[in-house]
């Protein structure tokens, strides 16, 4: 079970202790490209291809986790290059050495290890939570604590002229879709005249998600959605309308519409999480792998919410389908709680190059039962030769 040109660096025996061990022994990158059927435009930002870093976390017995990470500097402020020093220079050597079985010990380490860089710790700990999985040949949903085998995805609509943006609705229609996912921009009544055109063509055949992306401002946000509810519009929920760091103006505008509010970059992680539902500035909270940090800090937002019944929807940033993979492991195992999925970005690709458990099919999205992520293929992966700087930890 090996990376594309791995290399694997075994741990001395001196420091595997007593008994049969598993230690992490090497890590690796690769980059994957995968060009879009369509640019994915959003008010932040146009991309006409997802590039993922890709991180391969090796054992001493020759076993692979892998995990990805996308650039998103306008977001998470985590480019290519961070995420690659953040993991080779200051992760890789705290985590270096030390069991797969220490799953709480080592995410500790990774967490602890330097502030932000959540790409990196998100990317790393998937293919920890990887190998974890694979140790107890279990796929990842279940060593999660078991639930749903089946998903079911979202589709987003990039951000374009009417015209265009209609012709991709009436597209995720055919292809079977039943929520879609608007983005909108900075033009109140372009905005307005879009949605409304759009919700006309759908005509209750999906429910509709709309996605500011901070674009507006409060008094902007209620007027636009104000009259969007006067004339009929229903809307599942509207994601993000104002800036992220904006708590106020996102419980300002929640406070005024019927529609539910979701916050999105306003809730990175726990604490974030926890502010929002104290003071009910959103009604559900949108929970990224990128920008939590990764699986254990997702978990915590999932289960803080399940505590004061919160809905919330797993998401994440436009990466390839190994992000996607990790994070429908952990909705399905979450399933009570995360009862909204927008994992669409295999469907947005002009190909899925990553074979693995998990089979994304258009809007259905099944779990099987492979060891971990089930990851055992990835086409076009372009290996990183990056000098390594970590050695090995005593454990």
């Amino acid at each position: 079970m090996r990376g594309p040109n791995t290399r694997v660096q075994q741990v001395p025996e001196s420091q595997r202790g007593g008994g049969p061990t598993v230690r992490i022994a090497d890590i690796r990158f690769g980059m994957l490209t995968v060009p879009l059927k369509t640019p994915f435009k959003t008010a932040l930002r146009t991309v006409d291809k997802i590039e993922d870093v890709v991180v391969t976390v090796e054992t001493d017995d020759g076993h692979v986790g892998y995990g990805s990470a996308p650039a998103t500097a306008v977001i998470t402020g985590d480019t290519h290059a961070s995420i690659i020093a953040a993991i080779n220079t200051v992760i890789g050597p705290a985590i270096s050495g030390h069991e797969i079985e220490d799953l709480n010990l080592i995410v500790g380490k990774i967490q602890s290890s330097l502030v932000n860089n959540s790409s990196a710790k998100a990317a790393v700990e998937m293919a920890i939570f990887d190998l974890f999985g694979q140790l107890h040949n279990s796929p990842l949903y279940k060593v999660l604590g078991g639930g749903t085998q089946a998903l079911s995805t979202d589709i987003t609509i990039s951000l374009n002229d009417t015209e265009k943006m209609t012709e991709d609705v009436m597209a995720a229609l055919a292809m079977g879709f039943e929520s879609l996912k608007i983005k909108v921009g900075r033009e109140s009544a372009v905005d307005i005249n879009r949605i409304k055109t759009i919700y006309d063509v759908v005509a209750n055949r999906a429910s509709l998600r709309l996605d500011a992306n901070q674009g507006w401002n409060p008094k902007q946000a209620v007027s636009i959605l104000r009259t969007l509810e006067a004339s009929g519009v229903r809307l599942e929920l509207v994601e993000q309308p104002v800036i992220g760091s904006d708590i106020d103006g996102l419980r300002y505008v929640t406070e005024r519409i019927q529609t539910p509010v979701m916050a999105d970059e306003s809730c990175f992680g726990p604490k974030e999480a926890i502010e929002i539902i104290k003071t009910r500035a959103a009604d559900i909270l949108n929970i990224k792998l990128m920008k939590a940090g990764g699986i254990s800090k997702a978990l915590m937002i999932a289960d803080i919410a399940h505590t004061f019944g919160v809905e919330c929807m797993m998401g994440c940033m436009l990466e390839s389908s190994i992000g996607a993979c990790a994070a429908a492991h952990l909705a399905a195992s979450r399933s009570s709680v995360i009862t909204k999925i927008d994992l669409d970005t295999p469907a947005l690709g002009q190909s899925d190059p990553v074979t693995s458990g998990v089979g994304f099919d258009n809007a259905k999205i099944t779990m099987s039962d492979a060891p971990g992520l089930g990851i055992t293929r990835i086409d076009n992966l372009m290996p990183l030769e990056i000098e390594p700087r970590f050695g090995f930890s005593s454990g």
